[in-house]
């Protein structure tokens, strides 16, 4: 795998370092999960704020409850999981 270098302030880079040694993980892969945990925070913030602009327009509103309600119904089918 190639590796790149990447330029951080020294305070955050003390702090990598003292979270790499209590959790006995390598600075790459805390650098890996905290990029991978910050992209799927926007990825909720993203689809929050979608939502809740959908919830103000009342005809959009109106459509995702009534398509709601169609799939409620699929609920009591009478089909069994296996």
């Amino acid at each position: 795998m190639a590796t790149l270098t990447v330029r951080i302030p020294e305070e955050t880079h003390k702090t990598l370092r003292e979270l790499a040694a209590a959790s006995g993980e390598s600075m790459p892969q805390l650098l890996a999960k905290a990029i991978e945990e910050y992209r799927r925070a926007r990825i909720w913030e993203q689809a929050n704020a979608a939502w809740a602009a959908m919830r103000e327009d009342p005809e959009q509103w109106a459509e995702e409850c009534a398509e709601r309600a169609l799939w409620d119904r699929t609920l009591a089918d009478g089909q069994e999981t296996e």
